[in-house]
C-alpha cells in the first residue's frame, strides 16, 4: 500500500522525534574555578574527551517525574501516527456510496438505501441510516425532524473521532506543568542539601539542580510537539466534518424533495 505525502510526513516527523530522545546527550565537565590554576592548565592540555551522558543517564539525573514525562512522550508519537492514519478522507467516505445513495434517495427507493447504509458502515452512512429508520417509517414526512434527525445523528458520529484528536491538547498541557513538578521536587532537595551539609559538598547541589533543569526541559519538549500535532490535526479533522456536512445537506434537501413529489 502506497502511503500519501502527509502520512509519510507525519510518520518521519515522530520517527525524527524519537531520534532526537534518543541521541546522546554530550555534557562537558564543569572546571573548579577556585581550584588550583596550574592543574586546570594541565587539564586543558591534555587529550581526554569530554564525558558523554546517555539517554539512560539523563533519565536517571532528572528523578522520578522523567518516568511519567517518557509515557507522555510515547503517547505524543503514537497518536500523531494514529491520526495520521486514522483522519483520511477515504475513513470517512466513499464517493461510490454517496454517488449510489443520492440515485435511489432521488428515486424515492428509501429500503435500498437502508441497506446500502447497512452494508457500508462509517459516519455519512451510520448518519443516514439513522435518519431514514427514525424518521421515515410513515408515509408523512416534516421537514424539520428530517433536520433534527440529521443534527443529532451526525453529533454522535462526528464527536468520536476528535475525542483522539483532543488526547493530544491534554498531554501538551499536562507534560510543562509535569516538568515544573519535578523542578520544585529537585530545588527542595538542593535547598535541604544546603540546610543539611551547607555548601561543603556542591556535587550534591549540582545534582538536584540538574535534576530541576532536565525534567523543565523535557516537559517543554514534549508539549510543544504534542500541541503542534494538535492544531495540525484539528484544522485536518475540520476540513474533513466540513465536507461531510456538505454531503449530508444534499441527502437532507433529496429526502425533503423526494417524499413532496
Amino acid at each position: 500500500m502506497k502511503l500519501k505525502m502527509n502520512h509519510l510526513k507525519t510518520i518521519l516527523i515522530s520517527a525524527g522525534f524519537l531520534i532526537a530522545l534518543a541521541l546522546p546527550l554530550s555534557a562537558q565537565e564543569s572546571v573548579d574555578p577556585f581550584g588550583d590554576p596550574a592543574a586546570g592548565l594541565a587539564e586543558l592540555t591534555t587529550d581526554q574527551a569530554p564525558a558523554d551522558k546517555s539517554l539512560l543517564d539523563m533519565i536517571k539525573a532528572g528523578g522520578w517525574a522523567m518516568w511519567p514525562l517518557g509515557l507522555l512522550s510515547v503517547a505524543t508519537v503514537g497518536l500523531a501516527i494514529y491520526n495520521g492514519f486514522a483522519l483520511r478522507p477515504a475513513n470517512f467516505f466513499d464517493q461510490e456510496v454517496i454517488n449510489t445513495l443520492e440515485e435511489t434517495i432521488t428515486a424515492g427507493d428509501f429500503d435500498a438505501a437502508r441497506e446500502l447504509c447497512t452494508n457500508n458502515p462509517g459516519p455519512i452512512t451510520n448518519t443516514l441510516g439513522h435518519v431514514l429508520d427514525e424518521t421515515l417509517k410513515g408515509q408523512q414526512i416534516h421537514a424539520d425532524s428530517v433536520e433534527k434527525a440529521f443534527e443529532a445523528a451526525s453529533t454522535k458520529e462526528l464527536t468520536g473521532p476528535f475525542v483522539i484528536v483532543n488526547y493530544l491538547s491534554i498531554i501538551a498541557a499536562i507534560a510543562p506543568m509535569l516538568g515544573l513538578l519535578g523542578t520544585v521536587s529537585g530545588m527542595v532537595k538542593a535547598f535541604n542539601a544546603i540546610a543539611a551539609q551547607g555548601m561543603g559538598r556542591p556535587e550534591l547541589l549540582a545534582d538536584n539542580i540538574s535534576e530541576a533543569l532536565i525534567t523543565t526541559a523535557t516537559g517543554m519538549t514534549i508539549g510543544i510537539p504534542a500541541m503542534f500535532f494538535f492544531f495540525f490535526f484539528k484544522n485536518k479533522y475540520g476540513k474533513i466534518v466540513s465536507d461531510i456536512t456538505l454531503i449530508l445537506g444534499r441527502f437532507y434537501g433529496d429526502i425533503v424533495r423526494s417524499k413532496k413529489a
